[in-house]
This record gives structure tokens, C-alpha cells and sequence, in this order.
């Protein structure tokens, strides 16, 4: 049985997506780990414990556990954890060693990456990289990140046997702004669960959830951070023909700039005279927001940077079209104008335009939901893990990659 040491350093695939910095790297890690350990290899997710009194070990199911690396306090903000690499990377080294070795590193984000960086060259193992977001991709959207996180990427790509991107946007934009790697570049794409989301009856989801029939719904799921464009949201339900629209927004302040931009969204809302029209949502627990999806007429995605969009994609698989930015992974999960609408330059007022129009033809709009779900369903877990074990197969047997 192939072992597999899964490196999510500064993010847990336990912790409640939409708090914090939990959001789609957290579903993604524990439902691709997940399909893994039921395709037959053993799985081994190492992540930094976040709070006191958290078990060592947890056993999620047979071949997939957590395990909770003790590095610097427990507080410490993301934007300072890279002080603490070291120790993690030293203490998921002492781990290893002491369980009985892997057989292939897998690391999800850039922190992973410095980690197991450090771990393919002291255990003599394969490494595999996601990165979720890169900084000249971020920052192509406005959200420049820091010179040392762009040169560990570069460092980390040097290095890195493998690359895994989630769609065929995310590999023209990789060799665009980095070129080709010396490993290979690989597509992965995300799957959704499909059991839990599916097209189901709109008027059941709004009676749990205690909203009325006939208000106009729009959707939006994620941590309220810049990058995600709530603001260009409430813009646009403030210019949308029909007044009585309700925006429900299910998520939290994330990040340095969290608070300060719910703040900024609020005060956005209030000028605007809509603040009235939106419902602010605790983050859910991921199943349950499957009802969110189906109480919904339009989900909205108006990130400035999707490298895929797992919302965009239950979403679909829901059966709801979805309004978006044209931008990374939305532009493989969206057909324009077929299974939703792709929006050049995070204009609210096209945001709007096209709300309205779904809105105001709810025949096309159940149809184009339909078209959507029907392309979901090519999205799955399963599948991505049976990508995936390819993937580990290959860096297995041929020769690891040099540092560059």
C-alpha cells in the first residue's frame, strides 16, 4: 500500500470551512484524502495545531488520519506562520521517521511547500505540489503578496516533481508566468460530492431556511476578504431592477483584512440603501450548504482570482446558474451564456445585467441550472483520485527532480 504524507500546514481539513482561513483548500484536502484512502493508499495529513487540546492523531476512517504538529503558538496569524516552517517541517520529520516512513510528499499551498521542500531532500522522497493561489496570479487581480512568498514558489517549482492545477486555465496561466517546470505540470481537477450536492426543490430549501417564495435570492459563499469581491456583490444587488432581491451572504471575516473589510461592505451597503436586503449567514458546516445552494435563483462568485471555484461548482451541481468573474478555474466550470455568465472585469453593473435577465426569464434560467448540473456531474472525487494515484505512481519510479 502506497503511504502518502499530505502537508496542509497552515490550514485544517477538520476546521469549518468560511472561518478563518478555512475555505475550499480545507474541503478539497479532506475530500480528495478521503477518496484516496478508499482508492487503497494510506493517508497521513499533517497540519499545525491551531488550539490547545487537540488530539494528536485522528483517525478520519480507515487509511486517512490528521495529525496535529505542534509549531510556535497557537494564535500566531497567517501572515506570520512562516516563522514557524521550521519546527513544523522538523517535527512532521520526526513523525514520519517514527511511523515508518512514506513513500511520496504531497503539499497543498506555499507554506506546505517550504515544508516538504525541506522533507524531499532529508527523507530522499518524491515531491508532489498544489499551491490553491500563486502570488503573480494573485497579483495580476490587484492582491500583491510579499517577494519571499514569490521566490519560495519559484523555489519550490524548481524543485517540485510534480504540479498539480486544477484545469486547463490554471496550466496556460501557470506557464505563462512561470514558464515550464522542471517536474510535470498536472491536472487535477477538484470533484464535488455529489450525494449531498444535486438539484433539489427550491421551495422545501427556502421553508427550512425561512425565506419567503417569492423574493429574488442571490447567493453568495466564501470568506469575506478582499479577494473574494463581496463589494462588488452589494453593488450590484443595489443596481438590479428588481428592489425587493435579497443577497444572503454565508461566511467570515478571514484574514488581516477580514474585519475591516466586512466593515468596508457594511458602510458599502448602508450608503447604498441596501443594507436592509442582506442577510448575513454564520459559516455552515459543509453539507448543509447544499440548502443554501437550492433556496437560491443566482449564485455570485465575483472573485478577483479563482484558481478553480469548488463554490462555482456545487453550485452547478445544485442545479443554480451562477454569475461570475472571468477569471482561473471559472472559466472551465462556466459556459457562458449555457450554464451561467462570465463577467469581464468584475463590473457589478454586467453583474447585475445578467441577475436581472436570469431573474426576469426563470424558464431559461431552470434550463441553463439544468445544463449546469448535467456538466457537474463530470466532476468527482473519485476521479480525482484516481488522477492523482497516476500521478504518485510516475514521481515514484523515475528520477526526483534537482533543485534548479
Amino acid at each position: 500500500m502506497k503511504r502518502v504524507a499530505v502537508i496542509s500546514m497552515h490550514t485544517s481539513p477538520l476546521a469549518q470551512p468560511g472561518v478563518g482561513d478555512g475555505g475550499g483548500m480545507n474541503v478539497y484536502v479532506r475530500e480528495l484524502v478521503s477518496a484516496l484512502a478508499h482508492a487503497g493508499l494510506d493517508c497521513t495529513t499533517y497540519t499545525r495545531a491551531w488550539q490547545a487540546g487537540l488530539p494528536e492523531v485522528v483517525n478520519v476512517e480507515p487509511n486517512h488520519r490528521v495529525v496535529h504538529i505542534p509549531a510556535g503558538n497557537f494564535d500566531v496569524p497567517k501572515n506570520e506562520l512562516l516563522s514557524v516552517v521550521d519546527e513544523f517541517t522538523e517535527n512532521v520529520r520526526a513523525h514520519i521517521v517514527a511511523s515508518g516512513g512514506v513513500d511520496v510528499l504531497h503539499a497543498n499551498y506555499w507554506l506546505s511547500g517550504l515544508s516538504a521542500h525541506q522533507l524531499k531532500h532529508e527523507l530522499d522522497l518524491p515531491l508532489v505540489t498544489t499551491f490553491h493561489t500563486l502570488a503573480r496570479v494573485k497579483a495580476q487581480g490587484g492582491d500583491f503578496e510579499s517577494d519571499i512568498r514569490e521566490k519560495s514558489e519559484s523555489d519550490i517549482i524548481g524543485c517540485a516533481d510534480a504540479i498539480c492545477v486544477s484545469c486547463t486555465e490554471e496550466e496556460r496561466q501557470f506557464i505563462e508566468l512561470y514558464g515550464n517546470p522542471p517536474g510535470t505540470l498536472e491536472i487535477v481537477a477538484p470533484g464535488v460530492e455529489h450525494a449531498f450536492f444535486a438539484p433539489g426543490e427550491k421551495r422545501g430549501a427556502r421553508h427550512a431556511l425561512g425565506i419567503a417564495f417569492d423574493v429574488p435570492v442571490l447567493l453568495f459563499v466564501g470568506r469575506i476578504q478582499p479577494l473574494k469581491g463581496l463589494d462588488v456583490a452589494v453593488q450590484a444587488l443595489a443596481q438590479l431592477q428588481a428592489k425587493n432581491a435579497q443577497l444572503i451572504v454565508v461566511g467570515g471575516a478571514s484574514g488581516s483584512e477580514g474585519n475591516e473589510e466586512l466593515e468596508k461592505v457594511m458602510q458599502l451597503a448602508r450608503g447604498l440603501g441596501v443594507h436592509n436586503n442582506i442577510r448575513f449567514v454564520e459559516p455552515q458546516a459543509h453539507h448543509m450548504l447544499s440548502t443554501y445552494y437550492r433556496a437560491a435563483d443566482v449564485v455570485v462568485v465575483p472573485s478577483r482570482s479563482e484558481s478553480f471555484g469548488l463554490v462555482a461548482l456545487e453550485a452547478a451541481a445544485c442545479g443554480i446558474p451562477v454569475v461570475a468573474s472571468a477569471v482561473g478555474g471559472l472559466l472551465t466550470i462556466i459556459d457562458d451564456g449555457e450554464t451561467g455568465y462570465l463577467v469581464p472585469r468584475r463590473d457589478p453593473a454586467l453583474f447585475a445585467e445578467h441577475i436581472d435577465e436570469l431573474l426576469a426569464h426563470p424558464t431559461m434560467a431552470l434550463a441553463m441550472g439544468a445544463k449546469a448540473a448535467a456538466k457537474a456531474r463530470d466532476y468527482t472525487w473519485s476521479f480525482a483520485a484516481a488522477r492523482l494515484r497516476r500521478v504518485y505512481a510516475d514521481v515514484s519510479t523515475r528520477d526526483r527532480v534537482e533543485c534548479r
